[in-house]
């Protein structure tokens, strides 16, 4: 395998925390992993009990939430520690949020159920992804945005304030503030 590190001292967890190229296999980075599959799964089963209850586990799982954020479970999270939820935001079930990378959702947003944010980027080359080389590229989400049902947003993208995006929509670019975004790839569709 190519050394892609030569020269580089910093563990591949300092690198993923970094934004730069890594590999997957650090210790820190499986006990983190491991730490948010445990708290997922916690909040699920606390949540069936008393949704209440519920709230200290999932404000240990996920980095910051704000006041009045609710998430309903199931939840599916790399980490946890690297998502940022505003104030009053509500997230349906079934949310897949690939943390590599920062993921900042702001205030009063609407996420729809099986919604998608993923931030890992994997290598075009074959052999760099055969030898499992990956990075990530951090997804921000704007205030009072909807995400339709089942819609993804791909590494790197911003979707700006009060946009909506529709349902099953793939969004692999940056949405300006205020407009309706649609398809595969998602398009503005019309201003609001």
């Amino acid at each position: 395998m190519t050394d892609y590190f030569a020269g580089d001292p910093r563990t591949h967890h300092e690198r993923m925390l970094a934004g730069d190229p890594y590999i997957a296999d650090d210790p820190e980075i499986a006990r983190e992993a491991q730490r948010a599959v445990r708290l997922a799964a916690a909040y699920q089963a606390a949540y069936t009990e008393d949704a209440g209850a519920a709230q200290p586990i999932i404000e240990e799982l996920i980095g910051e939430l704000g006041a009045g954020a609710h998430i309903r479970p199931p939840l599916f999270v790399d980490y946890g520690s690297r998502i940022s939820v505003g104030e009053r935001t509500f997230v349906n079930v079934n949310l897949t949020a690939l943390d590599v990378a920062p993921i900042t959702i702001g205030k009063d947003c609407q996420i729809g159920p099986n919604v998608q944010l993923l931030t890992p980027t994997h290598p075009l080359e074959p052999q760099p992804r055969r030898d499992k080389l990956e990075a990530a590229r951090p997804i921000t989400i704007g205030d009072n945005v909807w995400l339709g049902g089942g819609a993804i947003v791909l590494p790197g993208v911003t979707i700006g304030d009060n946009s909506v995006i529709g349902a099953g929509a793939v969004v692999t670019r940056d949405v300006p503030a205020n407009v309706v975004a649609v398809g595969n790839p998602a398009r503005v569709i019309r201003e609001l």
